[in-house]
């Protein structure tokens, strides 16, 4: 068997969406479980829509969720150019080719009006499934050496035969097969000499040597056209796996109605590039059991073709939001610490000091602020009071700080100050105590301190967090809390 070779090929009309994204990990989890070799190829054919900074998005996305390739923009590769408005030229010749051959002939109708195919073919209004236009079907080869000679515009249109079945065999939903007397003869080259999707594709996978097609649903109608094109232009036809579309709760295809579309949305919003993948991988794939939470090298170990479902996937936002909570929780320090640091420079909470000696203290403060995070930009939410001057929300003061427990405080405050030793369990025995002793609610007394601590009702875990502020910051917040009391 050939080497296993797969590729991801966006266009460039927008950025890097789910779909798509969920398309290229699959590509390139078969690729990395394998051995196999993962291409990235730009059809950027469509010169309108198409742009550099779109492209420049594609790779960003590609990169913030880990997944390199081998062959393609940047890397280079033996298959090279890897966009295809730079394979103009092999795409004529390959029209050319299925013209000398007798698959494919001129098509000089330009006049007549033209509408939109099924699949969003540009053809003439009266050219229908197998209604020929003889003038076009039938010219001798001097009326068409005249018409050339003429300079006349024409496209390249396949004939597709007339009787019998185009079949493959789809890795996920088995055997499909069209009949050929439905097919109309579709356009391959353009009377601008552009290629259509059905010639570049099959011309690209041809040349650069793909073993397995990995796409959308959407792509099986365009299927048995690439393989009748694969057969005339005298290839092997590739493996086909068409998987689920991704769609929004209301069980429509998801789009911008649905919320953020574009992976590097996303990113902004303080999804982990780890749990992302997570997520797109099970967007139509199971590992056969109940496992939900994977890392990358878990899903390259399990990823399999038998594992993709024949049924449309729904992205659900909040197992997202869920998947993220978990993985911030499992990032080793040093992968988090990476990923919010920006988060801490816009918030201006990053310093210096993180990169030495006070990296500890921020592993500390991670630690306690994991669990509360179910997005990125929670954790300098919950950091922002922790490292800067207690700033009193006014109703969480007036609720919580009431003149009488201005005393309580004080005293917490004087029994910390020589408390050994300065751990969570003793001092939970030293609030809890206070309390007691001052006859105050230890419920009540330990939403006190938490505001006095931070100024807000909702912190990590109290003790924990007198614990990372230290004890002399602690007790002059304390303090501080206690002089809000008694103003009040």
């Amino acid at each position: 068997m050939a080497p296993l070779r797969v590729r991801f090929a966006p266009s460039p009309t927008g950025y890097l969406h789910v779909g798509g994204a969920r398309t290229a990990l699959f590509n390139w989890l078969l690729a990395r479980r394998h051995g196999g070799t993962f291409v990235l190829r730009i059809e950027d054919t469509d010169m309108e829509r198409s742009s550099e900074a779109m492209v420049q998005g594609i790779l960003d996305g590609m990169r913030w969720l880990g997944m390199t390739w081998d062959e393609g923009p940047d890397v280079g590769g033996p298959h090279a150019p890897y966009f295809q408005s730079q394979r103009l030229d092999r795409y004529r010749a390959a029209a050319a080719q299925l013209v000398a051959s007798g698959h494919a002939y001129y098509d000089y109708r330009t006049a007549a009006p033209r509408v939109k195919t099924s699949d969003g073919e540009d053809v003439p209004e009266s050219f229908g499934p197998k209604s020929y236009d003889e003038t076009s079907v039938t010219l001798r080869a001097d009326e068409v050496a005249t018409r050339e000679a003429a300079g006349m515009p024409r496209a390249v249109r396949f004939r597709v035969p007339t009787e019998g079945r185009t079949t493959f065999v789809d890795a996920v939903h088995g055997e499909i097969g069209f009949d050929n007397s439905s097919l109309e003869d579709f356009v391959v080259l353009r009377s601008d000499g552009y290629p259509t999707y059905h010639l570049s594709v099959v011309v690209d996978d041809m040349d650069m040597r793909i073993t397995q097609v990995i796409r959308g649903d959407d792509h099986i109608s365009n299927t048995p056209k690439q393989v009748l094109l694969y057969e005339a232009l005298g290839v092997p036809v590739p493996g086909f796996a068409h998987v689920p579309l991704i769609l929004g709760a209301d069980k429509k295809r998801l789009s911008k109605r649905h919320g953020a579309t574009s992976v590097m949305e996303y990113s902004t919003q303080g999804i982990v590039p780890e749990a992302m993948v997570n997520f797109l991988a099970l967007l139509g794939w199971s590992p056969g059991d109940d496992q939900e939470l994977f890392s990358a090298d878990d899903l390259v170990e399990r990823f399999d073709l038998e594992g993709i479902s024949g049924g449309n996937a729904v992205f659900n936002p909040d197992k997202l939001e869920w998947m993220n909570n978990q993985h911030i929780m499992q990032l080793p320090d040093d992968v988090l610490i990476a990923h919010v640091r920006p988060w801490l420079e816009r918030a201006e909470l990053w310093r210096t000091g993180f990169e030495g000696e006070q990296r500890v203290w921020l592993t500390r403060a991670l630690a306690l602020l994991r669990p509360r995070a179910k997005r990125l930009g929670d954790i300098p939410e919950g950091l922002g009071p922790l490292m800067r001057p207690v700033a009193f929300d006014a109703a969480a003061a007036a609720k919580h700080l009431p003149p009488e427990m201005s005393e309580p405080l004080d005293a917490l405050a004087a029994r910390l100050a020589d408390l050994a030793p300065f751990d969570p369990t003793t001092i939970e025995q030293a609030v809890r105590g206070t309390a007691e002793a001052r006859g105050v609610k230890a419920g009540a007394f330990m939403q006190a301190v938490r505001v006095s601590l931070t100024g807000r009702t909702v912190s990590p875990g109290l003790f924990e967090t007198i614990e990372l502020l230290g004890r002399d910051e602690s007790l002059a917040r304390i303090r501080g809390g206690a002089r809000q009391a008694q103003s009040s």
